[in-house]
């Protein structure tokens, strides 16, 4: 059994230090694991990220395709059967409209102040009044089939 006293750490877990440029005999002598020559073994030296000895660089090897707009919006997509569930287990209530902020506060959907988007897969039963910022069109035909309605958001 051992005490406070007797504690040792894993045996290879602690390393001596490499104390460089300390004479011939620490091993790391000389060219201090530097190298000869080149700018690698010069003081001050400073490389910019991704910078390959002159070669041409990764990021400028491989060929470039696509475009992203500046301006795409990403909504956070909130679907009709996750709003169901939540009004079976009582998590939303269908007497109060269901905003963004509810959406977050009740965790349906996480993120920061990304805007809301309804989505058409599953089904609602219940009459409810959706105020976010985008609803698909098969939503919005099965919403107001329930006898709900949705108030868009700037």
């Amino acid at each position: 059994m051992s005490t406070i006293g007797t504690l040792r750490p894993a045996s290879g877990s602690i390393k001596k230090v490499k104390r460089v440029g300390r004479g011939q005999g620490s091993g790391h002598g000389k060219t201090s694991t530097r190298g000869s020559n080149g700018a690698g073994s010069r003081s001050g030296t400073k490389f910019k990220i991704g910078f390959e000895g002159g070669q041409m660089p990764l990021a400028r090897r491989l060929p470039k395709f696509g475009f992203k707009s500046p301006f795409r919006v990403e909504y956070e997509e909130v679907n009709l059967d996750r709003i169901e569930d939540c009004l079976k287990s009582g998590r939303l209530s269908s007497s109060e409209p269901i905003t963004p902020a509810i959406l977050r506060a009740t965790g349906i959907i996480t993120g920061g102040h990304a805007p809301v988007k309804v989505l058409g897969n599953g089904e609602i039963s219940k009459a409810v009044t959706l105020k976010v910022h985008k609803v698909s069109k098969g939503a919005q035909a099965k919403i107001e089939a329930a006898g709900g309605k949705v108030e868009g958001l700037a």
